[in-house]
């Protein structure tokens, strides 16, 4: 394998090519033995930032007009997904006991080791902080979250898909 150095005459060379604004994969088949990655090495550690602009990318392109109703943005009601949710998995949705703000009581907190199949597997903070831990509510039937992070992490399709506007003229 023959390893080829940068001369001072392929230097100013690819300085000239840098400068006309030809592409690193130009510069390399230009001056011939030499990659497009090792253009661009040499390119940064010259510090060659600046290239000379042409005039059509000088000008921006005009954006193209979309029409309206493509952006018309439709919310759906937060108590649908929650009654579809209990339907789904014919379970009772009852009122959460605790407010869940990622604020799980003390006691119910569990670590890794801690969790089995009647204990809520939903994981708060951060893997590798201390302070790390999993919910440990009591987890629905078939399902290894309680009721609140189950409503969190399960969403009926019908609610995921996005429907598409109905226009009335």
């Amino acid at each position: 394998m023959t390893v080829l150095t940068w001369s001072d005459d392929r230097v100013e060379q690819l300085k000239k090519l840098w400068e006309n604004g030809l592409s690193a994969s130009q510069i390399a088949a230009e001056l011939g033995n030499v990659t497009r990655n090792a253009v661009i090495g040499k390119v940064h550690r010259l510090g060659l930032s600046g290239r000379a602009k042409s005039p059509s990318t000088a000008v921006p392109r005009p954006r193209k007009a979309r029409p309206a109703q493509q952006m018309v943005r439709v919310s759906r009601p937060m108590s649908r997904g929650n009654t579809a949710l209990a339907q789904a998995f014919e379970v009772e949705m009852e009122p959460d006991p605790i407010a869940y703000d990622n604020v799980v009581p003390m006691s119910q907190r569990l670590s890794l080791l801690e969790l089995n199949e009647a204990t809520c597997h939903w994981p708060v903070g951060d893997p590798a902080s201390p302070e790390f831990f999993f919910c440990g509510g009591k987890a629905l039937t078939g399902l290894p979250y309680c009721a609140h992070h189950s409503r969190v992490a399960y969403q009926p399709a019908a609610d995921r898909r996005r429907q598409s506007p109905k226009t009335t003229r």
